[in-house]
């Protein structure tokens, strides 16, 4: 399913080491997905999001976005027909949203309980 361009869960502890040069001091991963290329990493400070960009994917851009910039988000999860899940988070200030799609594997209740607990704070 990676290769439809939907996300799939990876563990938090690997995704831990694999990018421990981005994480400040004490940073955890709650939870990663991996979306082709691409990573979506849910500290418990930020969002991080990891583009890998060109035919090559050595050019990388990493989008930090602060918990606290998110102004709202919304789930849709997936249906009979639609196999897919789909995140779309607001920033402070941008008026379209990122918008993320899971596989019917990821479990969007988790990854929505993951940004109640950071946002909400």
């Amino acid at each position: 399913m990676a290769l439809f361009g939907n996300a799939h869960t990876v563990d938090p502890a690997s995704a831990q080491q694999d990018y421990a040069r981005l994480l400040g001091h004490g940073e955890q991963v709650h939870a990663a997905y991996l979306l082709i290329r691409d990573t979506i990493l849910f500290t418990d400070r930020r969002l991080i999001l990891i583009d890998k960009q060109g035919i090559t994917g050595k050019k990388v851009e990493y989008h930090s976005v602060p918990y606290r910039s998110i102004t709202h988000f919304a789930v849709e999860t997936a249906g009979t027909f639609d196999l897919d899940a789909e995140l779309k988070i607001w920033i402070s200030g941008t008026p379209t949203p990122i918008e993320k799609t899971f596989t019917k594997g990821v479990d969007i209740y988790e990854v929505q309980a993951i940004l109640t607990q950071f946002v909400a704070r």
